[in-house]
């Protein structure tokens, strides 16, 4: 049904958006300077944890014993189980088959009975085979302060990835606790933030933070030998002002093809996701979050499409430059204008463009794993030992 209102309700949800997000980001950036507070070094986390856990041993890569509290939305078990694995033997909870927490009424009981049953197995688990570390993936959308603070009491060494701090550090209220990470990111031994402006947050909070991006998993997200059969792909849900770019790119002749939810061609799995990469000249990146005027944050996109051998064409933002040297591992476009410049660019200029592709791929590679991530949240949570040189 053609609904003629629903541009402007778009519009006032994302006005309402950004004012409550400036508001939150603008508070905490004043705690932080009143309190005198500072971002911690990596030796400063590292003794912090010590200090919190006198007692720990680090082992050497392969030889911990790592419990994964997660759930598998359609990219976790690809990319977060087998790097973990790299490190020792992995239990994984997952509460989604037994607690489905995406279906009506999980605040009418059923959170609260995942979170007791999590609390006894991984006490069960302590007793009976030892935990050396927890890595999690959790928000107060699925834990209570309170559930956490009793892993806390464990003294087993925690760590949570948050993915989108930008939006979803606080998140909606519900009863006065937040469905983001701000209640519970205290009692974590570290906590793992893919968003740089969000460290002064969790330093607020009393907590410990460690700005990461995510990674890729280099045995899934790799290179296959197919045809480039595509000029220009997206992979990802239709929504903001992504069906409006496709459309001007099409308008000026490109050929591009977007795919996922919303799009007419559909969404792919994973594994066709991959191919599709190699099948591309180009892959297209948006880097702006939904509903939010110039915000941008790193994704997995940002790593997933270099390591599959794929050339990378996405939204410029600085962050970007701590990971890859600019026009020579990817491209980076400002506006729909640039796009469309660049576009014919690498499409013009197959051999400049394959050189950018290469690059990109032993970049991704040589720093941006999974495993690299997972090598260095551990060793800092003191339980990997470090090699020798």
């Amino acid at each position: 049904m053609n609904d003629p209102l629903r541009p402007y309700r778009r519009r006032f949800r994302a006005w309402r958006n950004n004012r409550r997000l400036a508001r939150e980001l603008a508070f905490y950036r004043q705690e932080f300077r009143r309190r005198g507070l500072v971002i911690p070094s990596p030796d400063v986390i590292q003794a912090t944890v010590r200090n919190r856990l006198p007692h720990l041993l680090p082992k050497p890569k392969g030889a911990l014993k790592i419990l994964a509290i997660y759930h598998h939305y359609n990219w976790e078990n690809e990319a977060l189980l087998p790097s973990l694995r790299l490190f020792g033997t992995v239990r994984h909870f997952d509460w989604g088959e037994e607690f489905d927490h995406q279906r009506k009424g999980w605040h009418g009981g059923r959170k609260e009975a995942m979170n007791a049953a999590l609390l006894e197995r991984v006490r069960q688990w302590q007793a009976t085979e030892g935990i050396d570390c927890i890595f999690a993936y959790l928000s107060g959308e699925l834990v209570s302060p309170e559930t956490m603070a009793s892993l806390a009491e464990l003294n087993i060494p925690m760590v949570n990835l948050a993915l989108n701090d930008k939006e979803s550090f606080v998140g909606r209220i519900r009863h006065g606790l937040a469905m983001g990470n701000r209640d519970i990111c205290r009692h974590f031994h570290l906590c793992w933030t893919s968003t740089e402006d969000a460290l002064e947050k969790y330093c607020v909070e009393g907590a410990l933070p460690l700005y990461l991006p995510e990674g890729a998993n280099p045995a899934f997200h790799r290179p296959h030998d197919v045809a480039r059969t595509i000029d220009v792909s997206f992979v990802g849900q239709c929504y903001g002002n992504r069906p409006v770019i496709i459309e001007q790119l099409r308008q000026a002749g490109i050929a591009v093809e977007a795919y996922g939810f919303g799009w007419p061609n559909g969404p792919l799995t994973s594994e066709e996701m991959v191919r599709l990469y190699s099948r591309s000249r180009i892959n297209l990146g948006f880097g702006g979050v939904d509903g939010l005027n110039a915000t941008y944050c790193l994704k997995g996109r940002d790593f997933e499409v270099p390591m599959s051998g794929g050339l990378y064409l996405t939204e410029y933002h600085p962050e970007l430059e701590r990971c890859y040297r600019l026009r020579e591992e990817i491209v980076t476009y400002r506006d729909v204008a640039d796009l469309i410049v660049q576009i014919r660019w690498l499409l013009n200029n197959p051999e400049q463009a394959a050189a950018i592709r290469q690059r990109g791929y032993q970049r991704a590679l040589a720093e941006h794993t999974w495993g690299k991530r997972f090598e260095r949240v551990f060793s800092l949570l003191g339980v990997l030992a470090q090699v020798s040189a």
